[in-house]
């Protein structure tokens, strides 16, 4: 669980460094990256969760 922590964290560092990098070249966001951001957000906060009421 921990690993699917680690990827999920480098998975959203990662999509929010690339939004970023849309953002300095003067970039408009797509809509569905506010999706995809919350998506990843939600999955995060969900196996922190399972994992917390597991140990």
């Amino acid at each position: 669980m921990l690993y699917f922590l680690i990827v999920m964290a480098v998975l959203l560092l990662g999509y929010a460094g690339y939004l970023m990098s849309l953002a300095r070249r003067g970039q408009k966001m797509p809509a569905s990256a506010y999706v995809v951001l919350g998506v990843l957000n939600a999955v995060i906060v969900v196996a922190v969760l399972v994992w917390a009421l597991n140990r």
